[in-house]
């Protein structure tokens, strides 16, 4: 054992030794290009700084949920600089708005102006320029789009505050009565920046509770931060910087076959970077001594479009569902109103997602297509909502599911309407299945990883907890040699630069 941590020490030592520390000034500062990103080394530094000051502080509640909260702002800082000020005004108003709804005097005028100031701020920074330069379209002005920036992570904290205010609202919650509880609910860092979105309902109990980790928490904690991080540092940057990217960006240099199988990458990036961040924002929260929801449950394995929204960023999906759809009057005022709530929800959906049409347009192909399987499953079939198929029936319906899944990320992926052409005419008319043997030859560590984060989501459940009782039995020791090899892969296939999370835009 004392061989294994010997080499664990050695290997956490190389993976850092990359930091000049002789800059660390430019480490803790703020630098637009080098967010403090969980897959990145100067993360872990960081960390182990910050995890020894939270054990410390262990036994005094407030002085620990105070010193989380400050670190939580300081995260954000190295992400946005001092748009972390944002999150200060939204947490403090949204804080004081909420006990004036609790009081019950006048509570809709208190939600009304709650949701002008969150929504107004998300508005101003996110869609100004979206929304100014339609209206200048239209009436046939040049427009110059204004130097506004967007920090990162004001769509997940935005939705996170209007859920808490929302529920005081609904009196699904009582108001939190410390603004440090509050404070430290909004910016927890590992959830801040990309999710997964949670509720005061679910974390709220947690935030006093006395610090506990027990040994299954930790052994769950690393095994999720492991997973994360193969996903991302392995699988997403692998393959995105060895083949999606040439594919996205000069399509017309590669016959239609290379184009589909980009596209095929392409889903299982976005798949593995996402998944990836929540499994981290999950596993350090463990960590911790906070549990926080799932966030994916293996979505390419969705046998319909209605599906996919089940297992696919779970925490926005019910998030929609609860405060958009619901809001709208969800299935109370029949099948036609059904349709309609549902297409307003997706498309909502797909403009939080960016300030731009093609995102407009994949919210509304996700609508369309959940409201297609809703008639036929249901109407046409007559099929209980909660209907899943079987067999080859249900082999051929993932397999439809994931193809039409991959069609609507096109619109995602791609910067404008052009580009999503260029694509589907490069895919049907110069497909060209003669070159595929040597591209699969030329590109065989890409496709192996493809394959590899696919048949992963057809692995039981069952493994995974074998898998971390395997850990829980090991303790820190077979951690240690399981965080070794995963960080030597890493270093084997990883970049020169720390490729950032897709969601980061968003």
């Amino acid at each position: 054992m004392t061989a294994q941590l010997k080499v664990f020490l050695q290997s956490m030592a190389s993976y850092v030794s990359g930091l000049d520390f002789t800059k660390a000034a430019d480490i803790l500062l703020y630098n637009p290009r080098e967010p403090l990103l969980f897959s990145s080394g100067a993360f872990l530094f960081v960390f182990l700084i910050f995890v020894t000051g939270y054990c410390c502080l262990r036994r005094k509640v407030d002085a620990r949920l105070l010193f989380v909260t400050l670190f939580s702002y300081y995260f954000f800082y190295k992400s946005s600089g001092f748009y972390f000020l944002l999150l200060l005004v939204v947490t403090v108003s949204d804080f004081c708005l909420a006990r004036k709804i609790a009081e019950r005097k006048h509570p809709r005028l208190w939600l009304a102006a709650s949701l002008l100031i969150d929504l107004g701020l998300l508005g101003y920074f996110k869609y100004t320029n979206f929304f100014a330069g339609m209206i200048a379209q239209m009436v046939g002005s040049n427009f110059q789009p204004w130097d506004i920036f967007l920090p990162v992570g004001i769509s997940f904290y935005t939705f996170k505050t209007i859920s808490y205010v929302v529920d005081v609202y609904r009196k699904k919650v009582e108001p939190m009565e410390s603004l440090l509880d509050y404070a430290f609910y909004v910016s927890f860092f590992p959830t801040l920046l990309a999710g997964p979105i949670t509720r005061a309902t679910d974390f709220g109990p947690q935030i006093r509770k006395p610090l506990h980790v027990s040994r299954e928490m930790f052994a769950q904690g690393v095994f999720f931060i492991l997973i994360g991080l193969f996903k991302k540092a392995v699988i997403s940057d692998y393959i995105s910087q060895n083949f999606v990217d040439r594919i996205f960006d000069n399509p017309t240099l590669f016959s239609g076959g290379e184009v589909l199988l980009g596209l095929y990458g392409y889903c299982i990036q976005i798949y593995c970077d996402f998944s990836g961040y929540s499994d981290m924002a999950i596993g350090i929260s463990l960590l911790l001594g906070f549990k926080i929801p799932m966030n994916f449950n293996a979505p390419l394995t969705a046998d319909s479009m209605t599906d996919f929204w089940r297992r696919w960023h779970i925490s926005l999906s019910t998030w929609i569902r609860d405060y958009v759809y619901i809001a709208l009057g969800g299935n109370r005022k029949g099948t036609l109103h059904m349709y309609l709530n549902q297409m307003v929800a997706m498309t909502a959906c797909g403009l939080w997602h960016g300030a731009s049409l093609n995102f407009v347009v994949w919210g509304v192909l996700h609508g369309a297509l959940v409201c297609l399987h809703k008639f036929w499953s249901q109407t046409v079939m007559r099929h209980d909502r909660h209907y899943h198929p079987a067999g080859i029936r249900r082999f051929v319906s993932v397999f439809i599911t994931f193809h039409v899944l991959c069609f609507t990320w096109l619109f995602f992926r791609c910067k404008d309407f052009e580009g999503v052409w260029v694509m589907l005419r490069q895919m049907f008319t110069k497909f060209n299945p003669a070159v595929l043997p040597d591209v699969f030859v030329a590109y065989r560590y890409v496709f192996l990883l493809m394959a590899f984060a696919l048949l992963t989501h057809w692995i039981p459940a069952s493994w995974q907890n074998r898998c971390v009782r395997l850990l829980e039995k090991g303790g820190v020791v077979l951690s240690a040699v399981a965080v070794t090899v995963v960080i030597f892969i890493i270093m084997q296939v990883k970049s020169s630069d720390i490729q950032p999370f897709i969601y980061f835009q968003f």
